[in-house]
């Protein structure tokens, strides 16, 4: 009898976006390690983000898989099944990683990411968000937080649960100027390749996005002929409004031999 892959031993590893860290997950993690008993759970932060804070963050993100991947291999055990987890910026450095080190990984989620190459920036960058992103850039320390929330999360009642941790965090590993602006410019760079992953690739995205234009999900579904399934009311946080959608969705995905689910 074939096994399914959530009985055996999976490894989550997962990476955040733009000046995010690993506490930004919120509970997401013990959600998986709930729905994956056994799974071992792996954050990997940005170099300029999390315990990486005093790093200088790479100008390109090539480079920034570089330095991950040295935590990765210290993690990797040879008898796992390993599955990575990324969202925007994080979805960038995972296409890098799954097309240079195609071994590394098993399987592999992206959430509300999007590729140079693939979709224009307005896509990218929807030009109302740009407005509130330097918006927020200018309010007051003590207030920025609460409107990156507004930004990246269309459920009021997420963000107040998560505007305490969030506001923790930035007192205690702030993200820099220089490096928000270095991550900024990664970002904006990255250029997908023609070729597609060798691996299993399941996208998540969220329909009402309002930082990101879920087409830039829809494009890379297209171009690599991959899943994709939308959360109707979700914002760019994906994880923060709807963790247990993600969970369920990893979960179908995970366990389906041809690592194919019903796109929708």
């Amino acid at each position: 009898m074939q096994e399914t892959i959530s009985r055996l031993n999976l490894h989550f590893y997962l990476v955040r976006g733009l000046t995010r860290e690993a506490r930004h997950w919120g509970d997401l993690p013990q959600q998986l390690a709930a729905a994956f008993p056994g799974a071992r759970i792996t954050c990997i932060d940005l170099p300029g983000a999390g315990i990486n804070h005093r790093l200088r963050s790479p100008l390109q993100v090539e480079k920034m898989v570089s330095v991950m991947r040295e935590e990765f291999l210290q993690q990797r055990r040879s008898s796992e099944v390993a599955v990575l987890l990324a969202i925007s910026l994080g979805g960038m450095i995972a296409a890098h990683w799954l097309h240079s080190f195609p071994l590394d990984f098993q399987r592999a989620v992206l959430i509300n990411t999007s590729y140079g190459g693939v979709s224009p920036l307005l896509h990218r960058l929807r030009p109302a968000a740009l407005g509130r992103m330097l918006l927020a850039a200018l309010t007051p320390a003590g207030d920025k937080e609460a409107a990156i929330l507004r930004l990246v999360s269309n459920h009021a009642d997420a963000r107040a649960s998560a505007l305490p941790l969030w506001n923790a965090i930035r007192a205690e590993r702030p993200v820099s100027l220089g490096n928000t602006v270095r991550q900024l410019w990664a970002a904006s760079r990255f250029r997908l390749g023609a070729r597609r992953p060798a691996v299993p690739v399941l996208l998540l995205a969220a329909t009402q996005d309002r930082l990101v234009s879920v087409e830039c999900s829809r494009a890379i579904a297209r171009h690599w002929d991959a899943p994709l399934r939308e959360h109707p009311t979700a914002g760019h946080d994906l994880p923060l409004d709807a963790p247990a959608w993600i969970v369920n969705e990893i979960h179908q995905f995970v366990n389906d031999s041809g690592g194919k689910v019903v796109v929708g």
